[in-house]
């Protein structure tokens, strides 16, 4: 993924470290503008520090941002962070073209990072009403699946968010899309409650054992996206 490249359908583009708000305005200028028959694409990226608000997002998730600025957003979702060390990755899909619905999107976009995971030995997990992925904080790489019911009042007792995930769709047409944790400063999710969870931890593969440069990760999660993205 060194730059523009055919790849099972989609046009696969590692921008490297770029502008959080121009990406977003590219994002949105290209799904205005893209003709029935223009390519997918899959943008491969990682941001400078900064915390983007859902249309969804309450002012009082942001606890104490500082000096990171804050940009509020046209996805989904409550408030996140991005920063260096993390692999962000945008899909842009027609839906109608690959034959499946947001629900089944958000399906595969989560199975492709559970694949990423389970590439370095870690095993993901989803829980049910919270988009994203989840690695356990005593065993990351157990096998087991979660079991029984979430408790009650606190659904991620003894789990660690790895990756967020928060989309849009217009005209039929996806942007936005997942963030990997890799290797983070990750003091500025304490300043919020990420994904609007208040305690939440979030956790990348580093502080849980992985070590991993941002380009193999980055090429592991595109290369999943793409093979679990196809129609």
């Amino acid at each position: 993924m060194d730059g523009p490249a055919a790849a099972s359908g989609f046009e696969s583009r590692l921008l490297g470290r770029v502008d959080y708000a121009a990406t977003w305005q590219a994002m949105r200028e290209f799904t205005l503008a893209r003709a029935d028959g223009a390519p997918d694409q899959l943008w491969i990226c990682e941001h400078a520090p900064v915390f983007t608000q859902g249309l969804a997002g309450k002012a009082d998730h942001l606890l104490a941002p500082g000096d990171i600025p804050v940009v509020q957003t046209d996805r989904g979702g409550q408030v996140t962070y991005h920063g260096p060390g993390q692999v962000v990755a945008y899909p842009l899909i027609d839906l109608r073209r690959a034959g499946y619905f947001v629900k089944e999107y958000v399906y595969r976009i989560e199975e492709s990072v559970i694949r990423t995971l389970d590439h370095f030995g870690v095993t993901g997990h989803r829980v049910a009403g919270a988009p994203g992925i989840y690695v356990r904080l005593d065993d990351p790489f157990s096998h087991a699946a979660l079991t029984g019911p979430a408790p009650a009042g606190d659904p991620f007792r003894g789990l660690g968010k790895i990756a967020a995930l928060g989309i849009k769709v217009s005209r039929h047409c996806t942007y936005h899309g997942v963030a990997l944790n890799v290797a983070m400063d990750l003091e500025p999710f304490g300043r919020i409650n990420p994904c609007g969870y208040s305690g939440l931890k979030t956790v990348d593969l580093s502080t849980i054992g992985v070590q991993v440069a941002w380009e193999e990760s980055a090429h592991v999660l595109g290369s999943k996206l793409l093979a679990y993205l196809e129609p």
